[in-house]
């Protein structure tokens, strides 16, 4: 533990007090790396809005360019048609009744999940076991649709769900350290132009307050937020 401590105190040196371009950023993140294992890298937005204001809620999904680095299991509640699209498109689990019961019974093997319209009142009876592992079918998210197929390719190829907290945090995967820097902060930048697309109208004043990225094990790297395109681009 305390040799942990020694590299932790070290990579925090070695930030500094920045903030540094996206490309610098990330080019950090990946240097003050030590874990013996392939960490995520995320993005922290800092953001201007009070989450318990119904106008300044902030959720939906982004497509990363490069993949989140993540293998995702895909779960997908259909019949007919629909569960041989599924199949044919790669789900790892396809069912109705029997896989509501598998899930009942404690048998959670997937990271996400995907519903046609039709199964969702069937769905619905898995609330209180998926929604709080933020694994229930949402519309909003595109989860509950008819094009099953489209769906599994998106979660599978690298969309990733972003949520603000009721701190106004929204924590996003942005990758793993052996992608390239350029991977990364090409990811980065999907991600940041999504956050300001989706910003609520309601928000007031500053709305991007600050911006991290970080690895599994590592310290925050402060990321300049006041960049806003060329993300692939090193700092003059």
């Amino acid at each position: 533990m305390a040799k942990k401590s020694k590299n932790y105190r070290a990579a925090v040196e070695k930030v500094g007090s920045g903030p540094y371009a996206p490309l610098e950023a990330v080019k950090l993140v990946q240097e003050i790396s030590t874990a013996k294992f392939d960490e995520t890298v995320e993005a922290h937005f800092r953001l201007g809005i009070d989450t318990r204001q119904a106008d300044q809620q902030l959720r939906g999904t982004v497509s990363l360019p490069n993949g989140s680095g993540k293998t995702v299991r895909v779960a997908v509640f259909a019949e007919g048609d629909a569960a041989r699209a599924a199949e044919e498109a790669g789900a790892d689990i396809v069912g109705s009744d029997d896989l509501i019961a598998d899930i009942q019974a404690g048998n959670i093997n997937f990271d996400a999940t995907v519903a046609t319209p039709d199964q969702m009142a069937k769905v619905g009876r898995l609330g209180k076991i998926l929604g709080t592992r933020g694994l229930m079918p949402n519309p909003k998210l595109g989860t509950v649709t008819n094009d099953v197929a489209k769906a599994i390719k998106e979660l599978k190829g690298g969309r990733v769900e972003y949520r603000a907290d009721r701190y106004g945090i929204a924590h996003v995967i942005i990758g793993k350290v052996s992608f390239t820097p350029e991977q990364l902060a090409e990811n980065y930048g999907a991600v940041f132009d999504e956050i300001i697309r989706m910003k609520p109208a309601a928000a007031k004043g500053k709305y991007v307050k600050s911006v991290t990225v970080t690895s599994t094990m590592g310290p925050g790297v402060p990321v300049d937020s006041s960049v806003t395109r060329n993300y692939t681009v090193a700092a003059e």
